[in-house]
């Protein structure tokens, strides 16, 4: 095996089942329909897989931060390439999500102590169309974005594309950069070891400055060596003048070669990323509503975990077959929850938008000055009124100044409803503290010191009370006891409280 390169040897007892595989198929045609075996499937969904591309979101807070446009573009360059390496250990493919599955998650930046949030969306089935949306507005970056998945067939191999694009918008600076993704291809299917690599021409484009790059994912040929594998190559551009190359390896080094000075510099390296990349927070799955994708492939997952591929086929039926069976009972046209196809979307010549937008969001100045006082501006820069972003209900918000509301009191049927909390509950068990914001924390906390304080001033009072009338002993006196029993009572709350918390939350890398 060659170094960076994935393969996996396919067992003796799966042989059977990739042949049953190819039984389905014929080359040039879309897999989308076809069975998978589930060995070789990867357990978690393709939503939960698009949000590898957010490891490293701290690397937009530094481009935004920057004056000069073409560092902006390096480094919202070296980001978009930073969301490639990681993989699978061997060869696998995210479950196909069902209509209306959704996902979320956040990853903390300890440096600035925000949060980036990630929400996403299965808003069609046939064709399969996944949008997501990003936020970390006070860092100064949204992305929005939408992909169709489809993979074709060849005889030996296999390609899953995806068309559409991500646009990351830098509100500080009224930016737009538009991306597109490479496709995965896998070979060895029938002769040889099953591999993949990444392949196809991608785009990063930003009309706002002129700058833009052209980045070509290498295939390993035939009787080609250790240096093809996950090879790339490319140039930036200001305008139609190429102003620089790049080479490099999308799991190893990256670098950026000037045409004028022939100067050399590192885009990114993957051995020193790794160190870097932000850690990722989940909600409980037993706090996760019914169509979440953690929850809903659980079983799925257990299975695989397990080994035991009978039980996550027969798992992975009852979804699927569940999934028809709601498309047979819909009346009228699916409508998505949180995300709405904009018939007016536009994109450069030769990128393809799938056209859905988060309906959360704001990005001109029209929808900002037309949007409510009380209304978040999604999209907008930070503005100073503004105290934190945070998700709830799959609804990217932020608080403004003032005191927060009250928490929502629970609803008594959980599978009917959404979680009323979200993954900044795992971030609030690390520093013991169950609320909505941190604000809210804040407020909640000074606001049980108050009660502690007056029961122990209370207490207090009491004792010297009580000192005073053994001095002077009057009859049929009753010793007050019941503000001591308050103090102890507040103590085992507190103790019973922090048992809670610990047991409902978690994080996960």
């Amino acid at each position: 095996m060659e170094a960076g390169e994935l393969v996996e040897e396919v067992a003796e007892e799966n042989k059977s089942l990739l042949w049953f595989l190819l039984k389905q198929v014929r080359p040039g045609m879309d897999l989308s329909k076809v069975v998978l075996p589930t060995f070789i499937l990867e357990p978690r969904s393709f939503l939960d897989k698009l949000s590898d591309n957010y490891y490293h979101a701290d690397i937009l807070s530094l481009a935004q931060g920057v004056d000069d446009p073409y560092l902006r573009f390096k480094l919202v360059l070296r980001w978009y390439l930073s969301g490639l390496y990681r993989k699978p250990k061997g060869l696998k493919k995210p479950y196909n999500p069902v209509l209306g599955e959704t996902f979320r998650c956040c990853w903390p930046h300890p440096e600035s102590l925000t949060r980036t949030y990630y929400v996403a969306e299965q808003v069609s089935h046939h064709p399969p169309v996944s949008a997501f949306y990003v936020s970390n507005r006070k860092e100064g970056f949204v992305i929005e974005g939408s992909l169709l998945a489809r993979s074709k067939f060849y005889g030996n191999s296999t390609s899953a594309i995806l068309e559409g694009c991500a646009r990351v918008h830098l509100l500080t600076w009224g930016e737009t950069y538009i991306t597109t993704a490479p496709y995965a291809h896998c070979k060895g299917i029938v002769i040889g070891t099953l591999s993949m690599e990444l392949g196809g021409k991608v785009h990063v484009m930003c009309a706002d400055t002129g700058y833009s790059a052209d980045i070509e994912f290498k295939l390993r040929s035939f009787l080609g060596g250790s240096d093809q594998t996950n090879a790339i190559s490319g140039r930036i551009k200001k305008g139609k003048d190429t102003i620089a190359s790049i080479d490099g390896y999308w799991d190893g080094r990256i670098d950026i070669k000037d045409k004028k000075t022939g100067e050399e510099s590192n885009l990114l390296d993957v051995a020193v990323l790794k160190e870097q990349r932000l850690r990722r927070f989940l909600m409980r799955v037993e706090r996760q509503h019914e169509y979440e994708s953690q929850r809903l492939w659980i079983k799925v997952s257990e299975a695989i975990a397990n080994d035991d591929q009978i039980a996550a086929t027969e798992q992975k039926t009852v979804i699927e077959e569940a999934q028809r069976e709601r498309a047979k009972n819909l009346l009228s046209p699916w409508v998505p929850r949180y995300f709405q196809r904009d018939p007016q979307a536009t994109a450069p010549e030769g990128i393809i938008d799938q056209g859905w937008r988060y309906n959360h969001a704001n990005t001109s100045l029209s929808d900002r000055l037309s949007t409510p006082p009380h209304q978040p501006l999604s999209r907008s820069p930070w503005q100073p009124s503004e105290v934190l972003e945070y998700e709830e209900d799959f609804v990217i918000t932020s608080q403004t100044g003032g005191r927060p509301p009250p928490p929502k009191p629970p609803r008594p049927d959980v599978r009917a409803r959404l979680s009323d909390s979200d993954s900044r509950d795992e971030l609030a068990a690390r520093s013991k503290t169950h609320t909505r914001t941190v604000k809210q924390t804040l407020y909640s906390l000074d606001t049980a010191l108050r009660e502690q304080a007056a029961t122990l001033e209370r207490l207090t009072r009491a004792v010297e009370t009580l000192s005073a009338n053994q001095r002077a002993p009057a009859l049929g006196r009753v010793p007050p006891t019941s503000h001591s029993w308050d103090l102890f009572g507040g103590f085992v709350l507190a103790m019973i409280l922090q048992g809670l918390l610990n047991w409902l939350f978690y994080n996960k890398d």
